[in-house]
């Protein structure tokens, strides 16, 4: 498994999504989706001492949960969310983290929370598409009258906070924010042979 963040890294990233406190919708659209995650993750442990309450992370699929407990890239944030992944729902100090998907049918405990204790809510999206398979399709079918976003623009229409962390998805509402010490995003040469930047580089580089 590639590094893990130094605690410098994190603490000055952190630092950054504090100093954000007049921004109530934030997206991190850098190519490192474990990385940033750790960032955000570690944003929601700091602010959950300071602010008790309900902290939400919706995540794509779990699949993508599954992969985030294993590759991101700080020991405290595999923990939680492996301690996470199977109850949803995970008392920490004086607050409640909540964890489900995209998907509607895994709504029923966050959709309990009452509104004015929804603190920031964490959305991730997958760093790749792949084509609608049956379940996609399945899901595309429930949204109905909502919009295609409706797992975003749900929750951020009563958290106080959302990060939505997305690569190469235009979300105008958002303030994007970057972190200095992830350099861009470029094609990469290995062995003599160049790979297009559109490979995910978090799994290859993690897939060890």
């Amino acid at each position: 498994m590639k590094r893990d963040l130094t605690r410098e890294e994190l603490y000055e990233s952190v630092k950054q999504l504090i100093e954000l406190e007049d921004r109530p919708l934030i997206q991190l659209n850098q190519h490192k989706l474990f990385t940033l995650f750790s960032i955000a993750f570690q944003y929601l442990l700091y602010q959950s001492t300071k602010c008790p309450g309900a902290y939400i992370i919706r995540v794509e699929d779990s699949s993508l949960a599954e992969k985030l407990a294993k590759k991101s890239k700080d020991q405290s944030s595999r923990r939680f969310l492996q301690s996470l992944l199977l109850p949803r729902k995970l008392k920490y100090e004086k607050s409640t983290f909540y964890l489900d998907f995209f998907h509607f049918g895994t709504w029923g405990l966050t959709n309990e929370i009452p509104k004015e204790k929804a603190q920031v809510a964490l959305v991730v999206k997958n760093t790749t598409s792949s084509p609608l398979d049956e379940v996609q399709q399945l899901m595309q079918e429930e949204l109905g009258p909502f919009p295609s976003d409706y797992y975003l623009t749900s929750l951020a229409s009563f958290a106080k906070k959302t990060i939505l962390i997305a690569y190469d998805v235009e979300s105008a509402d958002f303030h994007k924010v970057s972190f200095g010490f992830i350099k861009k995003e470029e094609d990469r040469t290995v062995s003599g042979v160049t790979l297009s930047k559109e490979l995910s580089w978090e799994e290859l580089e993690d897939e060890t």
